[in-house]
């Protein structure tokens, strides 16, 4: 993210061609032809632009300019203009082959140079693997075996799609893999939470606004919570999520991505690699759990089956590809401290799950009380601490808590709550979430995607967790009916130190 003097966002992006692997695939359809149409709808794509799909499927780039403009009707978030489209449809292109054949990768070769050719992307290119992980490192060496990510005469830049890794020590081969055949400055480690505005904006709203940073620390500040609920299931994905679940799916690359830009101290600049290095410092501060801790300060749960109004949610268990007896959690809750001056003792309480009551993820900052000793001879009870709240989604915004006097002629203190959406005040702009990270990519801003160093740091972090839960099964599956907020244990993991989970708004 870059700002004032050395700001280029606004101009559109470097002439260049974007090549998806896995260009078959749900991601390319709903998110990421949207994304790069809604770039181009405001300016933003470069006139010398081309999309190259690979995928194994078998289709002439007739036939794959047909399927997305279907697509494109279907997802598009906002109406399609026929002249643009046509525009844009015109600079697609396919290339089919397995991603471990040598042959195939020449042909998506010379398609590149056809392409920069005709429509002068001069030499520019990256590769976005929108495929299963198994493929990453193989994908990755096939284009340097090719020489598709020399830069003699361009960049060229590679994005990929989480899971990095399944644990500490598979993030660390998948990083040593890649890194054989790019530099790191090529690496684009993608998390699509961070194209979210309101989380581009946790920096701007803590180091532009005078009022909140001199507060934002273990002085005022009695713990911080971060939940991100799903109301879904695992759908379709039953498959995958018996093999990766939500601690692995979530934890290491949202969760901690959220943590990192909320405690992280003030970088010097919005230089991506400064920005980076303070992130890289809260994840380091972050000390491992010992075992014992693992059995205190974290839960897990599985969803069993529920009701929403009239309708019956089914049990992960009886989901489609899932196991009648998986020890998969859907449900993840923890208790983690960062060992450092601003935050030394200050809990983060983290909560992530699927089948919760409402689709939320929000950061909520609560404040420490303040004395009561002039509330002791009136009708007030306890004073509410303040609480500050970053909201996500699906609502973007940002509110306040606070008491007041309620009028009349005793002191009684109602709760007030202020609220900011960004709709309200900036106007709504429909988009997939990808547009930004697409176009900073373009721009080779790599402040909103991860860092190799974090990326091993935040395994490192989750891994005693791993091995506690894979020694031990889980007590109860399932321990929290669909359509609730979680199981009972990760309210008694808050009790314990006299606090509650606040409620998602």
């Amino acid at each position: 993210m870059t700002t004032d003097s050395n700001d280029h966002h606004g101009r559109p992006g470097d002439p260049c061609a974007m090549v998806i692997f896995g260009a078959s695939g749900d991601l390319t359809k709903r998110k990421l032809i949207p994304a790069l149409y809604n770039l181009a709808k405001d300016n933003l794509l470069a006139k010398e632009f081309a999309v190259i799909g690979f995928a194994r499927n078998e289709m002439s780039t007739e036939e794959f300019r047909a399927k997305l403009s279907g697509d494109i009707r279907e997802f598009a978030t906002t109406a399609v203009d026929e002249d643009l489209w046509r525009w844009f449809c015109e600079r697609i292109y396919y290339v089919s082959g397995e991603f471990g054949d040598r042959t195939a990768f020449e042909r998506l070769k010379e398609r590149i140079e056809a392409v920069g050719r005709d429509h002068g992307t001069r030499g520019n290119c990256f590769y976005y693997l929108a495929t299963a992980p198994a493929f990453f490192a193989p994908i990755v060496q096939q284009l340097g075996a090719a020489g598709l990510v020399n830069e003699e005469n361009g960049w060229r830049r590679v994005i990929i799609e989480k899971p990095f890794g399944r644990d500490y020590d598979t993030a660390l081969k998948l990083n040593r893999e890649i890194r054989e055949v790019l530099k790191e400055k090529q690496i684009y480690r993608i998390d699509h939470y961070l194209g979210k505005e309101t989380v581009q904006n946790i920096m701007v709203f803590r180091f532009s606004n005078g009022i909140f940073e001199p507060i934002w620390n273990r002085r005022y500040i009695d713990h911080v919570q971060i939940t991100v609920a799903e109301t879904v299931g695992v759908e379709t994905r039953g498959g995958y999520y018996e093999t990766a679940g939500t601690l692995r799916d979530m934890v290491p690359n949202h969760i901690f991505q959220l943590i990192s830009l909320t405690a992280m101290e003030p970088p010097i600049s919005f230089d991506a690699d400064v920005v980076r290095d303070e992130q890289a410092k809260i994840l380091k501060a972050i000390p491992p759990m010992t075992p014992e801790e693992v059995l205190t300060r974290t839960v897990r749960g599985q969803y069993g089956e529920g009701v929403n109004g009239t309708q019956r949610m089914a049990a992960y268990r009886q989901e489609s590809d899932v196991s009648p007896v998986s020890r998969t959690e859907t449900y993840v809750a923890m208790k983690l401290f960062i060992d450092n001056w601003r935050w030394a003792d200050v809990p983060f309480y983290v909560r992530t799950g699927k089948r919760m009551p409402k689709r939320a993820t929000e950061i909520s900052i609560q404040f420490k009380r303040a004395p009561f000793l002039l509330f002791r001879k009136t009708s007030v009870g306890e004073l509410t601490p303040n609480r500050l709240v970053l909201h996500l989604q699906p609502d973007e915004g940002i509110s306040l808590s606070f008491g007041a006097k309620i009028p009349g002629p005793t002191v009684r203190i109602g709760g007030v709550r202020m609220n900011f959406q960004y709709k309200d005040y900036f106007g709504s702009t429909p988009s997939t979430g990808y547009e930004r990270l697409l176009y900073d990519c373009m721009l080779g801003d790599a402040t909103l995607f991860q860092r190799s160093d974090m990326v091993e740091t935040a395994w490192s972090v989750v891994a005693p967790i791993q091995d506690v839960w894979e020694a031990l099964p889980p007590r109860k599956f399932p321990n929290y009916p669909a359509g609730s907020w979680g199981p009972e244990e990760a309210d008694e993991m808050l009790a314990r130190d006299n606090r509650r989970w606040s409620p998602a708004e």
